[in-house]
C-alpha cells in the first residue's frame, strides 16, 4: 500500500471502495491498475459497524488483517500517529475510528467524504461507517432495519438484564432508526433536492443519484436533526457546510418545470414561482412527496 495516509486507504478499501485505476479507468502516464489482493477484506454492501454487530466483527478488528496484507508488519501505533494532515492522538484503532477517523477523512478530500460514519449520538452507541458509492435504498433499508435493527435487539435484551447503560443506548438507536426511516421516505424536508432537475425527475425518497454529487445528496443526513454536535445531523463531526445557493445565474428554464429559478426570495417548500424569472441558484429547496407524484402524473 504505497499511500502517505495507509489508514485512510485501508478503511476505504474495507468499505469495498476501489480508486478509479482500480476499476478500469486510466489517465495520462497513469495505466490502469490490476487487483490488489485486498478485495477478499471488503464487506460487499459497503456497511462496517465500529461495535460487533450482524454476526460480524469489530471494525478495528478487521481492519488489522488488512494492514497486514498491505503492509506485511507495522506499528499501530506509527500509523495512527501519522493520520490525517495533522497526525492524530488516538491511542488504538478503536478510538481513532470513534473519534478521529471521520473529521480527518472529510479534510483529506476536501468536503467531499464518501465514506460516512453514522452513529446515534453515544460514544458507547452505535456506529457505521458508510459507503456513499454503495448506499442505495436497498443498502439503507438493510443499515436501518438489519444492522441497527440487530443492535437494538441486542440493547433490548441488556436492558431486560438490568445491564449498565443498556436503556440508555436502547433509546438513542431507536431515535436514530426513526431518523432513517424517514430518510428513506423522504417527505419534505428531507427529501434529495437537485436544481438542474425539472419537477417529474425529482427523486422520491431515498434515491440518490451519484452523478448529483456529495452536496446534494447529504442533505437529508444533515436535515433530519442532530445526535451530537450541533449542524453535523446523523454524523460522527461535521462534514462540510450546506450552502443555500450557489454563485451564478442560471439560463431561463421553464416556470412549471423549474420553479425555483422563478423565486427572488429563499423558495421554501413546494415553490410556485414568481412573474419573472430569476435565475438564482438555490440549493435549501423542499418539494413534498405529493408535488413531486403530482409532476410525474
Amino acid at each position: 500500500m504505497n499511500s502517505d495516509q495507509p489508514l485512510h486507504v485501508a478503511v476505504a478499501r474495507l468499505l469495498g471502495y476501489a480508486w478509479p485505476r482500480q476499476t478500469g479507468s486510466s489517465f495520462y502516464d497513469c495505466p490502469a491498475l490490476g487487483p490488489d489482493g485486498l478485495e477478499g477484506f471488503a464487506n460487499s454492501d459497503g456497511i462496517v459497524c465500529l461495535p460487533p454487530v450482524n454476526h460480524e466483527q469489530a471494525a478495528a478488528n478487521r481492519l488489522r488483517p488488512l494492514l497486514a496484507a498491505a503492509l506485511g508488519s507495522f506499528e499501530e501505533s506509527s500509523l495512527i500517529a501519522a493520520a490525517g494532515l495533522k497526525g492524530s492522538k488516538s491511542k488504538t484503532l478503536e478510538d481513532w475510528l470513534r473519534d478521529e477517523f471521520f473529521e480527518q477523512h472529510a479534510k483529506l478530500f476536501h468536503d467531499h467524504p464518501f465514506i460516512w460514519h453514522l452513529w446515534d449520538g453515544r460514544p458507547d452507541g452505535f456506529h457505521a461507517l458508510v459507503n456513499y458509492h454503495k448506499l442505495d435504498h436497498a443498502t439503507l433499508q438493510k443499515l436501518t432495519y438489519s444492522y441497527l435493527g440487530d443492535w437494538i435487539q441486542d440493547q433490548a435484551r441488556d436492558a431486560k438484564d438490568n445491564k449498565p447503560g443498556a436503556a440508555d443506548r436502547l433509546g438513542a438507536a431507536q431515535k436514530l432508526q426513526k431518523k432513517l426511516a424517514a430518510i428513506l421516505e423522504g417527505e419534505a424536508p428531507l427529501d434529495i433536492f437537485t436544481r438542474w432537475k425539472p419537477l417529474k425527475n425529482q427523486a422520491e425518497g431515498w434515491h440518490p443519484d451519484l452523478n448529483d454529487g456529495v452536496h446534494q445528496n447529504i442533505r437529508p443526513f444533515l436535515l433530519v436533526g442532530d445526535v451530537g454536535k450541533r449542524g453535523t445531523g446523523l454524523f460522527r463531526d461535521s462534514p462540510l457546510i450546506l450552502q443555500d445557493k450557489d454563485r451564478g445565474k442560471e439560463s431561463n428554464r421553464r416556470k412549471e418545470e423549474y420553479p425555483w429559478f422563478w423565486c427572488k426570495d429563499e423558495p421554501g417548500t413546494d415553490p410556485v414561482g414568481d412573474k419573472e424569472f430569476v435565475g438564482t441558484r438555490w440549493n435549501n429547496v423542499h418539494l413534498t412527496l405529493e408535488k413531486k407524484k403530482g409532476a410525474k402524473a
